[in-house]
């Protein structure tokens, strides 16, 4: 049987690791992320059609709009994301030796996108707004989040588009842990480490780039549907209602399979050195806690 660590510290170091991950990701992926998001919900073509375009039009500061939400909101979701995997690890843990890749390393992913779903969906949703919106207008986070609540509410406003973000957030980590730990796996067994702290930071990068890009690959189709719903107009001029359904079809009507995957380069361009940063800023932050 395995000794675990259930200690208050243990878990406050597992989620002070994860908020060093998140921020790193943010600051390293925002500009990317906006090409991704305007790919995905406006008319433009290619990734260097909106960037020729937003600095253009809105200059090169433009590429960090939104920033702050995410910078703590994905500081907080990525504490999250690492909290409920490393609980749910020392859940099957008690019973078990060592964990298996699938299903458990999958359903611990899964339960890390569970939990941080409630705060993934509104911040998503601010961030979308943000960065889908070419107006030189410019309109507060607080004048938003007010303006929504007002208008539309908790369910209907703030938390629109949570069931999608929430099935995405399941197969996203999910994957995006299991990749990772079964490359981390890989490599002990390889070059016959004792532990994952003698895997060296260009491994770890290396392997979270790899998780980056299957996160991605196995849950992109729904990213774009959850970002055209979050950026829909609210009330009677909303084109899906918060509707799954209604924005897969107009997406297919109007782009065919191929709609889909828009963005999915600049997206995956992204993954690798923010999933590459994430993992390694997680990993090495652990190790200097201990």
């Amino acid at each position: 049987m395995t000794d675990i660590d259930n200690s208050i510290t243990r878990k406050f170091k597992d989620i002070t690791a994860g908020f060093i991950g998140g921020a790193t990701q943010v600051l390293i992926g925002q500009p990317a992320d906006l090409v991704k998001i305007r790919l995905q919900t406006l008319s433009e073509t290619s990734s260097l059609s909106v960037i020729k375009h937003v600095i253009k039009n809105e200059g090169l500061l433009a590429f960090y709009k939104g920033t702050l939400p995410p910078l703590f909101g994905v500081g907080a979701c990525v504490s999250l994301q690492f909290y409920g995997f490393h609980e749910t690890k020392r859940y099957f843990l008690k019973s078990n030796s060592e964990l298996s890749l699938w299903p458990q390393t999958y359903i611990a992913g899964a339960v890390a996108g569970i939990v941080n779903s409630p705060v993934t969906a509104p911040v998503e949703q601010l961030r979308i707004l943000s960065q889908s919106t070419t107006s030189k207008v410019k309109q507060t986070l607080t004048e938003t989040v007010k303006k929504i609540y007002r208008e539309q509410g908790v369910v209907n406003g703030i938390y629109r588009g949570f069931s999608i973000t929430l099935l995405r957030e399941i197969q996203a980590y999910g994957v995006w842990f299991l990749t990772y730990e079964s490359l981390i796996q890989q490599l002990i067994k390889f070059h016959g480490y004792k532990s994952r702290d003698d895997i060296s930071t260009p491994e770890l990068l290396a392997s979270g780039a790899l998780a980056g890009n299957a996160l991605w690959l196995s849950s992109y189709p729904i990213d774009v549907i959850k970002s055209n719903i979050q950026c829909d107009k609210f009330g009677h001029e909303s084109k899906f209602n918060g509707k799954i359904g209604e924005a897969a079809k107009y997406i297919y009507k109007n782009h065919g399979f191929r709609g889909f995957w828009r963005g999915i380069f600049p997206c995956l361009l992204r993954a690798v050195p923010c999933s590459a940063g994430t993992f390694a800023s997680v990993e090495l932050a652990l190790r200097v806690m201990g």
